[in-house]
């Protein structure tokens, strides 16, 4: 195992013959046990490649480069480590939330390196600005940003059920939780920062590589209208479908519903 692989406790499933491989990406707050519910569906049938982002909870918070990853780019040059180092010469990526953007950007500069992107509760700005829709204003996020710094564990607590869409009982939740409250504090508080504080409208018209767009119809997190922007303005040819699903986390909320719906964008080609 080479060292990005072990950084990023890279797993290996499915069939090693298969001609396409997907990767999937998780977003903020989890860790790759997210697709749990999708990785059974797709062994049979794929190479399937899945990995931590660094910060996650399950990485070493000493391979946390805070310089490097003050930037999105810092972890899509990770993606392209991760699949350069495994040998693919093509994938179907999966990237949910930030995990989508990270995509896009890796796409950009690599685009012979993605068949195909599917993305999940994706956006490119959180902020609103004129003519943009993005879900908040900078007060709501400097709020967020001094409850992570006074109280970690009571933060996590009261954004795990928002986030998700549920109660404190529901198993979303509770999952959601665990992964969220593995993370080092500080590492959290940056990464946030980081991804609210983003805006890669101007990196849309680059992107290439065909797009399926997923989203819930309710997410605290992102407005059902970004959906629809992103369609309007990434440069390749895509796709969106807007779920009759609630939360951010819907492929862990939901999975009787998003596992069908990504199944059919894994397997459609955009191109015919």
């Amino acid at each position: 195992m080479g060292i990005v692989e072990e950084a990023h406790n890279v797993k290996l499933l499915g069939k090693p013959e298969a001609q396409q491989t997907i990767v999937l990406a998780h977003g903020f707050g989890t860790d790759q046990s997210v697709w749990k519910h999708l990785v059974p569906h797709l062994v049979d049938d794929y190479k399937v490649i899945l990995f931590d982002n660094m910060g996650a909870g399950t990485t070493n918070p000493e391979y946390f480069d805070f310089e490097r990853y003050s930037t999105l780019e810092g972890y899509a040059y990770d993606v392209i480590a991760i699949l350069e180092e495994l040998q693919v010469l093509s994938c179907i990526y999966v990237g949910h939330s930030v995990s989508a953007m990270i995509g896009l950007i890796a796409s950009i500069s690599r685009p012979d390196l993605f068949t195909k992107i599917v993305t999940v509760s994706g956006s490119p700005r959180y902020l609103n600005d004129v003519d943009y829709f993005g879900g908040f204003e900078q007060e709501d996020l400097n709020q967020l940003y001094d409850a992570i710094a006074s109280n970690y564990k009571a933060w996590c607590s009261g954004f795990a059920p928002l986030a998700v869409g549920g109660d404190m009982e529901s198993v979303a939740v509770q999952e959601f939780s665990r992964t969220l409250f593995n993370m080092r504090p500080d590492i959290a508080l940056s990464v946030l920062r980081v991804i609210f504080q983003s805006d890669l409208r101007h990196i849309l018209s680059h992107v290439t590589v065909p797009c399926h767009i997923i989203q819930s119809m309710k997410d605290l997190a992102v407005p059902v209208v970004v959906s629809e922007y992103l369609h309007q303005n990434i440069g390749g040819h895509s796709i969106v479908e807007v779920m009759s699903t609630e939360g951010h986390l819907p492929q862990l909320s939901s999975p009787e519903v998003v596992i069908p719906v990504l199944l059919r964008h894994i397997r459609y080609d955009i191109n015919v």
